[in-house]
């Protein structure tokens, strides 16, 4: 386990070390700035044909980014999460069980040399006054950096993977997280351009659903993505990628996810996808689903749909618009159709537990009703949870949803579940 840094000699070398790494490291990226050519689709700058061999490797591409020692536990598909708490504190999640790693740096400073190689990929620094960092590998796994003197016991790494997740419906099936018949339900419904929040705890598996249903989008439509950091893989030809930075990490000239919203509205887009609404952008991503830009998708932090929608009126309150509260429902009701909420259950599964369909107001009350629940039937010997997917007996009240359905022969399918 990683010995906390209690003396002020061990805190000062880390610190006073990162700082120079941080120099170096502006140095390069402000090299790179006149010696690469256009961004990749992936986001990374592909290297000009030009370019001098005094240009990092690491910096020209995304697969030569050095992010040994742990680049068996990236590589093993088993694992979702890596945790790295210092050189020698290494722990993996697999199968929803976290575990140590035999997996370790030979010290300090081979850690802060890797923490160098992905913040060299991503263009990024860590501010000497702010030394935290969220950002992403080059397949698209999410990373979190704390540095010292935040992190008390040194460097601390979280990293999230989806780099070789398979981003279907039917994927979502085969493990379980829903049934086929949910499934041909949420084609339909991003084939007639529902707007859909995907509500669920740290973990549970909102982007993978987001981004399962989106690649259910029909082709000719544009779209356009914000996100911090740029995690969803989809499959679509028209499809333009923005992500949030922090460009001045201490805040000067930072340019907010409700800015990125704001301007892709001026992109022409048929729809917009927000990775995670976290703040104000929410009442401008519900303006976007209230004109013109229907089938637009985002996700939320919460363990319940209804939780879900008292969390965007609190966001929407972040924006300092001073609008009654019945106003701001009324904005909901009419904006987000469904709500699914994903659910990461007590033996590291994940599940959609509810779908729910928003069908007006009752007063100053959003009204929602439930079309499929997961109802859990027990446990195994193994510790498994087992259980079912059902229909509720209640069909949807959106028309065009229903007439979609019929089309599709669906409407038996549907009551098939029950």
């Amino acid at each position: 386990m990683s010995q906390p840094l209690t003396d002020t000699s061990s805190l000062d070398h880390f610190f006073n070390a990162f700082l120079r790494y941080s120099d170096l490291l502006e140095q390069r990226c402000a090299h790179l700035e006149h010696r690469l050519g256009e961004q990749s689709s992936h986001g990374a700058y592909a290297a000009s044909s030009t370019m001098s061999s005094d240009v990092p490797p690491m910096l020209t591409s995304a697969a030569a980014v050095d992010l040994y020692p742990i680049t068996p536990l990236l590589e093993d598909r088993g694992i979702d999460d890596i945790m790295i708490n210092g050189p020698s504190d290494i722990y993996i999640e697999r199968a929803g069980n976290v575990e140590r790693s035999d997996i370790s740096f030979q010290g300090p400073e081979e850690l802060v040399r890797f923490v160098e190689n992905i913040l060299a990929f991503s263009g990024m620094k860590i501010d000497p006054m702010r030394p935290l960092i969220d950002t992403r590998l080059p397949d698209g796994s999410r990373v979190n950096i704390v540095m010292p003197p935040l992190a008390i016991d040194g460097i601390n790494i979280s990293i999230r993977k989806i780099g070789h997740a398979d981003f279907s419906l039917q994927s979502l099936v085969d493990n379980g997280t829903l049934n086929k018949q949910i499934a041909d339900f949420l084609r339909v419904c991003a084939s007639i351009k529902l707007n859909i929040v995907v509500s669920g705890g740290t973990g549970s598996g909102k982007t993978t659903m987001l981004n399962a249903i989106a690649n259910h989008i029909r082709s000719t439509d544009r779209i356009v993505t914000i996100e911090n950091p740029a995690e969803l893989r989809l499959d679509l030809p028209n499809i333009v990628r923005l992500e949030w930075v922090d460009i001045n990490q201490s805040g000067n000239n930072a340019i907010t996810t409700r800015e990125l919203v704001r301007n892709a509205l001026r992109m022409r887009p048929d729809r917009i996808i927000v990775g995670e609404v976290r703040g104000p952008e929410a009442f401008d991503m519900l303006q976007a689903m209230n004109t013109g830009h229907e089938g637009s998708l985002t996700t939320i932090h919460a363990n319940t749909p209804r939780d879900g929608l008292a969390r965007i009126e609190n966001m929407i309150g972040m924006a300092d618009l001073n609008l009654p509260i019945t106003a701001i429902r009324r904005q909901i009701a009419s904006a987000i159709h469904l709500v699914i909420q994903i659910m990461r259950m007590e033996d590291g599964s994940r599940r959609l537990v509810k779908l729910s369909e928003i069908v007006g107001m009752e007063s100053d009350t959003v009204v929602m009703q439930d079309i499929f629940i997961f109802k859990q039937s027990g446990v195994d010997e193994k510790g498994i949870i087992q259980g079912q997917h059902i229909w509720t007996g209640i069909f949807p009240k959106h028309q065009e949803l229903n007439r979609a359905l019929r089309e599709a022969g669906m409407m038996t399918i549907v009551a098939g579940t029950r």
